[in-house]
């Protein structure tokens, strides 16, 4: 490992970060470090700096800027660090004990903005020790060597004298007043390491404690080299096969045993699958994180599949020996924490020989951290095993981390959004109706798959949303092998799919006297056989999960009020309503419902105009001697309401068949201001 410090770039970045000289340093090298995964992993690790601060009596304090808790080292600013009255903060350490809780008062009521971010739960730690710079991460090759039989020793052989090697202690005040009581007796040149937990360097200057932390962990590394035994791991190839059929049913059963819907992110890169090919992988890689702070990203163990278990069968009995070890772990522990009330015992790392790592989050960007974590956690284990072995901290120690009070106080405290872990397959996304219905469910929490067959469409409805939320490709609904490709991207972004929304449509203008049957073809191959190929698809995936789930019909008023001119758009938007219908019928037993939108006059959603009414609007217009522009005020006047119907008011229709409000199926709902002559029949 290198240090990345360049002194023209560290001042180019504090003429720019508008703060003073020190925090600005600071910030730069904290970003040096989050920005190296093998330092730290989505919000891991922690930094800080001490200096004076000036009150508004003018008076100069002693002060601690530490990071935030939950902040990322690697895009930190200067509102991720709070800062603290540092001279209180160090009489703390006279103090004999002191409850998480009372600790997290103290930080919190010695704050100089009461509006500041909680400070890490390691601030203490930062504030105990006299350097100015501190800097902590959980580096690979550090928890590598320490969680060995003998990792003690090799990581005294490592680092040598200059370095002090505690063992592992819960983050808190205990470990703060060990770490400044051994610094305090042996006055460590360099820093500080935590077995199976991670190290602090420090220095005068952010270079220093930096650079001092880059030459650390690189002895750590070239240890690991040293005495890596070489180890001949086969070549495997990807089973893409195995993953399609695995991906519905693994996101399924995950989704059961957990009690919240859950996403997939994959990783099967060469390394992956070498690692998972080892004879000795189950026995490796189903033991503890290599730190402990992972266990509140990934659970205590991940779960390694059988060669089986693409069956129904071979995965519920692999899910169920999970879902024993995490139950008998709780009830094994649950006396160190009695006021615990147990977690879901679902896994959220799966493992598997041919197609890699399975990782499971609440959304898309949580199941990626998952996957980092357990991508890290691989090779570092792989590394640990060719030394002397991989040995992990007690479950205990797990058990502490996982349910420790600070983490169960937060349980309950956010309200999860009402599609928050569940997946929308939406097609017509380029269009005006599309991007008001991906926009609602988007707000609601739902991770979204985007189609369409305008490529370009597509890429600017993708582009209004967070990269984390939204997947998508390319689709045709009137071509059964573009449906079925777009449904294994779907499978290989997700996992899954719970809400349908059936949006695609196309219309064309012309008297049943002069339709022309090829222009008649071509609106029934879209709106009623791109219907059923939509449906068909979908079944296939809600029966492999077994979740049940939602499709959501686009079938528009014309359904009960054809209009004159508009015969081909009216009968086949009437054959997929009645293609629905039957599919609530049919695929009820599963517990999937199928409902029908009857929309009417949506004209626009922002800039994106319906395609539908820039082809209808004008002739529309000329028959009833308006200027297009007084188009829209006609139909707003004509419905019983008086109102514009807008594709976001489509999307909250949507959003209530998805969240299951009223147990309903086979239903229409009009969203037209009132129409009489499009009432339900």
């Amino acid at each position: 490992m290198k240090s990345q410090y360049q002194p023209d770039e560290a001042e180019a970045f504090v003429r720019s970060a508008g703060c003073p000289e020190h925090l600005a340093l600071r910030l730069y090298t904290s970003r040096l470090i989050g920005r190296d995964p093998a330092l730290v992993l989505h919000g891991g690790g922690n930094t800080s700096v001490k200096g004076t601060l000036r009150t508004l009596l003018g008076d100069e304090l002693e002060c601690l800027w530490v990071k935030g808790s939950g902040s990322s080292l690697d895009k930190v600013t200067a509102r991720d660090f709070p800062a603290l009255d540092l001279g209180y903060l160090r009489r703390l350490v006279a103090l004999e004990s002191l409850t998480d809780e009372e600790m997290v008062n103290q930080l919190r009521t010695h704050l100089f903005d009461a509006s500041a971010p909680n400070p890490s739960v390691e601030a203490l730690l930062h504030a105990f020790l006299p350097h100015r710079f501190v800097d902590h991460s959980h580096a690979d090759a550090v928890v590598t060597l320490t969680n060995q039989p003998d990792g003690e020793a090799l990581i005294r052989e490592a680092l040598g004298p200059e370095v002090i090697v505690l063992p592992y202690i819960m983050p808190g005040f205990p470990l703060a007043k060990a770490v400044f009581e051994a610094y305090q007796a042996h006055q460590p040149k360099a820093g500080i390491l935590l077995m199976q937990h991670g190290l602090f360097t420090f220095g005068e200057t952010a270079r220093e404690s930096y650079e001092r932390h880059i030459e650390l962990v690189d002895r750590c590394e070239q240890t690991i080299a040293a005495r890596r035994r070489s180890i001949q791991t086969p070549d495997v190839a990807y089973s893409a096969e195995r993953a399609r059929k695995l991906a519905p049913r693994l996101r399924g059963a995950i989704t059961k045993a957990a009690g919240v819907s859950l996403v997939v992110e994959r990783r099967f890169g060469p390394e992956v699958l070498r690692a998972c090919a080892l004879p000795q992988a189950r026995a490796l890689f189903e033991t503890g994180p290599l730190t402990p702070d992972h266990v509140l990203r990934v659970k205590p163990w991940p779960l390694f599949l059988s060669a089986e278990a693409e069956d129904d069968t071979a995965l519920v009995a692999d899910l169920a020996r999970a879902v024993a070890r995490y139950q008998a772990y709780f009830e094994s522990h649950r006396a160190r924490s009695p006021q615990a009330r147990s977690l879901d015992a679902a896994p959220r790392v799966v493992l598997d020989r041919t197609t890699g790592i399975w990782a499971f989050g609440k959304s898309k960007q949580e199941a990626m951290i998952a996957a980092d974590i357990a991508e890290h956690t691989l090779t570092a284990k792989v590394a640990a095993d060719a030394i002397s072995g991989y040995r992990a901290l007690s479950d205990g120690d797990l058990f502490d981390m996982e349910y420790w009070s600070l983490e169960q106080a937060k349980l309950g405290k956010t309200k999860p959004r009402p599609l928050e872990g569940r997946v929308v397959l939406l097609t017509g996304a380029a269009g005006a109706i599309g991007r008001g219905i991906a926009e609602v469910c988007a707000e609601a929490g739902a991770q979204l798959f985007l189609t369409d067959r305008d490529e370009a469409g597509l890429a600017a409805a993708q582009a209004a949303f967070a990269s984390t939320q939204v997947r998508g490709c390319v689709m045709d609904v009137t071509d059964r092998s573009s449906v079925d490709r777009a449904f294994d991207c779907l499978l290989a972004d997700y996992g899954g799919v719970d809400v349908v929304v059936a949006n695609a449509g196309l219309a064309h203008v012309a008297s049943l006297e002069s339709l022309e049957p090829g222009d008649f073809s071509r609106l029934l191959a879209v709106n009623a056989e791109g219907t059923l190929a939509t449906i068909a698809a979908a079944a296939r995936v809600f029966r492999a999960q077994g979740l049940g789930g939602n499709i959501i019909l686009n079938s528009s008023k014309n359904v009960f009020a054809p209009g004159k001119d508009f015969g081909a758009y009216s009968a086949s938007k009437a054959a997929a309503h009645q293609l629905a219908k039957v599919a609530a019928i049919e695929l009820a037993p599963l517990g999937v419902r199928v409902n029908m939108l009857n929309p009417d006059a949506v004209f626009s959603h922002g800039e994106v105009p319906s395609g539908l009414w820039s082809l209808v609007g004008p002739p529309r217009a000329k028959s009833r001697g308006l200027e297009i522009a007084e188009l829209y005020e006609f139909y707003r006047e004509r419905n019983l309401l008086k109102v514009a119907v807008t594709a976001r008011e489509v999307g909250n229709a949507v959003l209530f068949f998805a969240t299951n409000q009223t147990p309903t199926t086979g239903a229409s709902l009009p969203i037209d201001g009132g129409l009489v002559e499009a009432f339900p029949r």
